[in-house]
């Protein structure tokens, strides 16, 4: 099967490098230093069970989606617009488009510009670029996936490539679930340029944490959107599990890049404005990322 992977980041490498190593015809699209890399070397992963380098194409230009069966769309959030603009022309019709992105509503706003279906899904992994060519992957890699007509093919094609995937009816609630996790920590890691063990250890950070996700779950709620289990519970098991991660606004950041603040904490923000719920802690993390940003 023919992938493209939309924005060939971390999460979007990690993944297309798994499926390419399944013997898929994977391309990735992406920024020209990275596609060179690929190019000339194919890309390099470093993960928790192996090391490769594994073949795969690579392009700066969106038409590299013309023919593929399945495309990741892995862009960040600010570019979903900008990126569903330049593939359109390009898509197969029956190509089968997952959301691969931070944030909750990257899916209705692809669909919005395309008119066609777009399965958003959930991505639990700790994965960086640790340079042009090479994705280094620290833990974790399951996806959970929204209901579509492409679900029974996902499956088997992700289980093939060793990747665990869910289908679920909620996964309004998993998004949410996951869009709490990286309120809780992307941006305190970012302003202070620490991993999540670190961060855990801090005095009175857990507190910030809990009034954090306590926000959040309001936002939910009052949105009637179901964030189901002991979310306390997933937001510290998170430390214990990816303790040396440092959060992608974190690396954005280093990297005097622009993040994907607005659509983390600055959803909840606005959300929570819209619903006139109160989120008080996450618009000051909000504002003192952006203050960051604007160095």
């Amino acid at each position: 099967m023919k992938v493209a992977v939309m924005g060939a980041g971390a999460v979007g490498c990690y993944y297309g490098g798994m499926l390419a190593r399944a013997g898929h015809a994977v391309v990735l699209i992406g920024r020209p230093q990275h596609v060179a890399a690929v190019c000339r070397d194919g890309l390099f992963m470093h993960t928790q069970s192996f090391q490769a380098q594994v073949p795969m194409q690579a392009s700066t230009d969106a038409g590299a989606v013309r023919g593929a069966q399945l495309v990741l769309c892995c862009v960040k959030s600010p570019d979903t617009e900008t990126a569903a603009m330049a593939m359109a022309p390009h898509l197969d019709p029956d190509a089968c488009l997952l959301s691969l992105q931070n944030g909750v509503d990257n899916a209705e706003r692809w669909q919005a510009v395309l008119r066609r279906e777009v399965a958003p899904a959930v991505v639990y992994v700790a994965t960086e670029m640790a340079g042009p060519g090479f994705v280094k992957h620290h833990g974790r890699g399951e996806l959970v996936i929204g209901p579509s007509s492409c679900s029974d093919e996902l499956l088997a094609l992700f289980a093939a490539a060793a990747i665990p995937v869910t289908i679920s009816d909620n996964v309004a609630g998993a998004l949410w679930a996951k869009l709490i996790v990286n309120c809780v920590y992307n941006a305190v890691s970012a302003i202070t340029q620490l991993p999540y063990g670190h961060l855990v250890q801090g005095d009175g950070v857990p507190g910030v944490m809990r009034d954090v996700m306590a926000e959040c779950l309001a936002v939910a709620q009052a949105a009637g959107v179901v964030v189901a289990g002991d979310m306390w519970q997933a937001v510290q098991q998170i430390a214990h599990t990816m303790p040396g991660q440092l959060s992608s606004t974190a690396q954005d950041l280093a990297r005097h890049k622009p993040s994907e603040i607005d659509h983390l904490n600055g959803y909840v923000l606005r959300k929570g404005e819209a619903l006139a719920v109160p989120t008080p802690v996450n618009r000051v993390l909000y504002a003192l990322v952006k203050l960051l940003e604007s160095r």
